[in-house]
Order: C-alpha cells, then structure tokens, then sequence
C-alpha cells in the first residue's frame, strides 16, 4: 500500500501540474489556484514516499523532505484558497486587495514565493535520497537536486521588490510554463521509481 500511495500521488502530481499549466495558458485564474492546492497535495505524498524508501543512510533526508513539504503544502493552501473564497466573493478596499490579491503582487504573492522556496528545498532533500539504479533513476535524481536552485531565487526575489502590479503578464507566465516543463518529468520519474521500489517488511 505504501507503494501505491507513493505512485498514485506521483499520477495526481503529474496531473495537477498539466492542468496547472493549462490554466495559466488560457488565463485561468481559478484554475490555477485550484490546481496548485492540488499540486500541494500529492507534492506531500510524492515526498512521504521518499522518505519511505531512502535506505538508511539517507533517511534524515527524506524526512526533511516531509516536512519541508509539509511547511510549503501549509502556505500554498492559505495562499490560493484565500484567493479562491476571500478575494473571489470580498468586495475588497483597495488596500486590503494590495495585500490579498494575488494578482496585485502582494503580501500573498510574496507567501506564494515564499513556499515554492520551501518546495525547493524539500525536492532537494528529496534528491538526496534516490539511489539510482537505472538511467531514470540518475535522471530524477539530478532533476530534484538541481529543482533546489529555485529556492535561491524565490526567496530573494520577493525581497527586491521585482514584481510589481500592473507589469507585464507574459513574463510571469512564461515561468511558470517552464517550471510545469520542468516538474513534469519529476512526477513521471517518481512513479517509476516507486513502481521499482520493494515494500518493506514490517518491524
């Protein structure tokens, strides 16, 4: 059953991000952030199964990586869901609606940042724990490590003060569309990794 917990949140992680993608494509607000919460979710059972089967050696990583998830599924959830309810249905003042909004480059957009920075951290973790044994598994390894760069840059970015309301959108989108290029592959890789993984026994 651990197996297939950690293959089947790879298949809804792949998903989620495929219509994630779609959404920003067809400038879908709410289907973003309603995909996103999703990428949230199985992103935590991704990173569980990681934990799982690192060896032992390496498991102080894959907890890490639980619980790095676990800090950026927190802050994604309050971050999109308060757009999707909140910010959706709230005739906003102007400056609450700099904070809230999303899309006004606000308090919650620098959150959002804030934990993709985390998410970051957890793949590299995460990285850390893949012993590969195939061509594929060398792939995800490097794929996740190398995902951690991203922590740099979303953590310092909200701090210089880059983004601005009313700026070019396509930038912003163009981004985030090769990231969904990026992580596509990582979910894949992930759920060949678990379907080659061995259960367990019991203690």
């Amino acid at each position: 059953m651990n197996k297939k917990i950690g293959m089947y949140g790879s298949m809804a992680n792949f998903a989620a991000v495929i219509c994630f993608a779609l959404s920003m494509l067809f400038d879908l607000h709410a289907g973003s952030y309603f995909f996103s919460m999703f990428i949230a979710f199985s992103f935590v059972l991704m990173m569980c199964g990681y934990a799982y089967f690192a060896e032992q050696e390496v498991k102080l990583a894959g907890y890490a990586a639980v619980v790095f998830s676990a800090i950026y599924t927190a802050i994604i959830l309050l971050v999109y869901f308060a757009q999707l309810t909140t910010v959706r249905y709230s005739d906003l003042t102007p400056q609450a609606a700099g904070l809230l909004d999303f899309q006004q480059c606000g308090l919650l957009f620098n959150y959002d940042l804030l934990g993709y920075a985390v998410m970051s951290l957890a793949t590299f973790f995460a990285g850390l724990t893949v012993t590969p044994r195939t061509k594929a598994d060398r792939w995800l390894k490097w794929l996740l490590i190398i995902h951690g760069v991203f922590f740099l840059s979303c953590l310092i970015v909200p701090m210089l003060g880059l983004f601005k309301a009313g700026g070019p959108t396509w930038i912003g989108v163009a981004v985030l569309e090769f990231w969904c290029v990026y992580f596509c592959p990582i979910s894949i890789l992930s759920y060949l990794y678990f379907a080659r993984c061995k259960e367990r026994p019991p203690c």
